[in-house]
């Protein structure tokens, strides 16, 4: 017998066989009594903490990598008086990268739980990490390398703050969250030089169908506050939000 049959995970797998089409994941209490969250994937079975960073790890002392490099940012920031001269190495971007892929595979599976606050936390996770090596990467590859990701990270985290709010049966605060995500959206796109993509993105459309499933469930009364952001929005010549409230308007009628 090898050293090493008893590492084999055959049975384990074969007692959690993969559904392909849904996300498979499951809470289960570790060995330290701490509970540990499960992702099954076609070769095998992810396990992460539900808090801190997912592998368990604290780099350089710190609950996450993110942390650490905020942490320098800041000591900068108090010697020099500005954070402009910051800057992070090729390395130091890679582990930023490789911890928000960790956050994501969690809050993929948090998403499918319904634990909608932790899928906000991880999220908002991402996109500082996003923001962090955007505005300081010493390479313009590091720079630029996680924008693709951003629209995506922006839209599961207005659906778990949409969803979390229908939780309480707040329809109003869902339809806000969505708006604000795609408010977000149209800046991004613009700022990215491409404003014609922001009508045909996958993640607008999906936005906008959730919103346009909500819409219909607003009290008649929100029309007149509708109206009234309306005119407040082409007032103020924010043209881009007046356009999501006459959407929204409509299918009220």
């Amino acid at each position: 017998m090898s050293k090493y049959e008893h590492l084999d995970l055959t049975k384990l797998l074969a007692d959690w066989p993969c559904t392909s089409g849904q996300v498979n994941v499951r809470v289960i209490t570790g060995r330290d009594d701490r509970p540990k969250l499960q992702l099954r994937i076609e070769l095998g079975i992810l396990q992460m903490e539900i808090e801190g960073r997912p592998d368990g790890r604290q780099p350089e002392g710190f609950t996450t990598y993110l942390d650490y490099q905020k942490d320098r940012m800041q000591r900068y920031l108090q010697q020099s008086g500005t954070s402009a001269g910051f800057v992070l190495s090729p390395d130091e971007c890679r582990q930023l990268r490789e911890e928000a892929i960790q956050f994501y595979h969690r809050y993929v599976g948090l998403f499918a739980m319904g634990d909608y606050t932790s899928v906000i936390r991880d999220t908002q996770h991402n996109l500082e990490v996003f923001n962090l090596a955007r505005d300081h990467a010493a390479s313009e590859d590091d720079r630029e390398v996680l924008e693709r990701f951003r629209p995506a990270v922006i839209t599961m985290r207005s659906r778990a703050e949409a969803e979390m709010a229908l939780k309480e049966q707040d329809v109003k605060t869902a339809v806000k969250a969505l708006n604000r995500g795609l408010e977000e959206m149209k800046t991004l796109f613009e700022e990215a030089g491409a404003p014609e993509q922001y009508e045909y993105a996958n993640e607008v459309m999906l936005l906008r169908g959730m919103r346009d499933t909500l819409v219909p469930r607003l009290p008649s009364s929100q029309r007149v506050e509708l109206e009234e952001r309306l005119q407040a929005a082409l007032d103020a010549e924010n043209y881009e939000l007046a356009a999501i409230l006459r959407d929204e308007l409509r299918l009220l009628d």
